[in-house]
């Protein structure tokens, strides 16, 4: 949600004007995450984000709007997509992709209340429940094989015993779990795949919003609670705060409970949250992009995540409800 690409006020009026929602009245960037061009849209008529995707290419991008709609209409707090006067939800703007959605009310929050934590391993697991029955498919283009392949790229950048380490973590969880994080005999669905706290808005206690749905993909479902615990649930060594993990599994167990293969892969599907975002860490930070805004984040909080969860793997095997 960096810029990128800088929009002007003309080019905008007359992206506004094929989708309907009055005379724009004040536009800003959103400096924000790493991957898109994102900005704050005032018209008459409200409040919107404005997206111009960066990489993805046009025909993969309807699946994602599509999917957050579908989200939306089945009382999942997120935000729905703008279809223009030819009832589509993707446009151009300024030689981008580009697509309009409802701005939520509320924000981020950095330090949850335990409340607010179990209420969105809740809004979780209400989502997974409603994503099993979404049937277009897409791929994680950030799983297990990608990981692995971003290893040469990854190797003069960093210490050796860190990339022996990220090495040996990737081949061991190819053994265990499928390089595409999809499948098997664990229960997928559509999953958000970067449920981090900025992605997500409170208006107080009240959960008001699931935001960037752009990483989306089909895969095992509680791999997504693994990115979300790895994130809303650690201290700043990298481990555990017991409380707040048991508050979000307990959210997630009122509205979807794992079955027993499914609580005996967690550990293993921890460590590959903490694979992924490792490495995607490391990438932004040797290989940065250009753009007028940017924000990347430190890959070193990943690394000590990713030690944890490998040294720890077998006492993670009991943070589940019986």
């Amino acid at each position: 949600m960096s810029v990128y690409t800088v929009v002007d006020h003309a080019a905008l009026e007359g992206f506004l004007a094929e989708h309907a929602l009055g005379r724009l009245v004040a536009f800003e960037g959103i400096a924000a995450g790493i991957t898109n061009t994102n900005y704050f849209v005032d018209t008459e008529r409200g409040r919107y984000v404005l997206t111009l995707f960066e990489h993805e290419r046009a025909e993969d991008l309807p699946w994602f709007l599509h999917v957050m709609a579908f989200m939306a209409e089945h009382a999942v707090p997120s935000a729905h997509p703008i279809a223009d006067r030819s009832g589509t939800y993707l446009g151009e703007l300024a030689n981008k992709p580009a697509a309009l959605v409802h701005c939520l009310r509320g924000s981020d929050v950095d330090g949850p209340s335990l409340q607010q934590i179990e209420t969105f391993g809740a809004v979780l697991g209400h989502m997974h429940r409603h994503s099993e029955n979404y049937a277009p498919q897409r791929r994680n283009g950030r799983a297990l094989d990608w990981a692995a392949h971003a290893l040469p790229q990854l190797k003069g950048v960093m210490p050796a015993a860190d990339h022996a380490f990220l090495a040996a973590e990737i081949v061991d969880l190819h053994q265990r779990l499928p390089v595409d994080l999809n499948g098997g005999d664990l229960p997928s669905g559509v999953i958000h795949a970067d449920l981090f706290r900025d992605n997500v808005l409170f208006d107080g206690e009240r959960l008001s919003g699931i935001i960037d749905f752009y990483y989306a993909c089909n895969g095992i479902l509680l791999y997504d609670v693994a990115i979300a615990a790895n994130d809303w649930c650690v201290r700043a060594d990298g481990r555990f705060e017991p409380t707040k993990l048991r508050a979000l599994l307990h959210g997630y167990q009122r509205e979807r409970k794992p079955n027993a293969d499914e609580r005996a892969a967690w550990p293993h599907l921890l460590r590959a949250g903490g694979v992924r975002f490792w490495t995607s860490r490391l990438l932004d930070h040797h290989f940065p992009r250009d753009g007028e805004m940017t924000h990347t984040k430190n890959p070193d909080a990943f690394r000590a995540i990713l030690r944890d969860r490998s040294e720890h793997t077998s006492s993670y095997a009991t943070h589940w409800d019986s």
